[in-house]
């Protein structure tokens, strides 16, 4: 299986900034441990200093995510507070028949209500449902339900 980790990055700092990002290594070890065919996709291991990167090579990397967000399997968006990009790569899963899951207080946020399959609240409930097997039913019935 096939996931995009998204989540928030720059937020809305309003200089070149990112948000603590340690939440992609505990998710990607969850992911790893409990969903054993996972194959995990993070943007910022494969871009590390795109906060460096020039107008050209930023956008061709933007552009890039949001293409990936159309062909995984499943895209796994953390969303602490507002993020635009997330946003627009969580839009770009749902149009195209993929699986949203999202970790957000925000239930009631537009975006992560009706862009989102399934959604927690919190880490914690996350990791339950993973440990627990909980995850992996629902997605294959989601994935069932959309190939129809």
């Amino acid at each position: 299986m096939r996931i995009f980790l998204a989540g928030i990055m720059q937020g809305s700092h309003r200089h070149a900034a990112l948000h603590d990002q340690q939440y992609r290594g505990r998710l990607k070890q969850l992911l790893v441990a409990h969903l054993p065919a996972a194959d995990v996709y993070d943007p910022l291991a494969d871009h590390p200093k795109s906060l460096e990167y020039g107008p050209e090579k930023g956008r061709d990397v933007f552009f890039y995510h949001n293409r990936l967000c159309r062909e995984v399997d499943l895209v796994l968006a953390f969303v602490p507070e507002a993020t635009m990009g997330t946003a627009i790569e969580m839009w770009e899963a749902h149009s195209h028949g993929r699986v949203v899951v999202s970790i957000s207080p925000l239930i009631l946020n537009w975006a992560v209500r009706f862009l989102s399959d399934i959604i927690y609240s919190d880490e914690v409930k996350f990791e339950e449902a993973l440990v627990s097997g909980e995850l992996a039913r629902k997605i294959k019935e989601i994935q069932a339900r959309k190939r129809l």
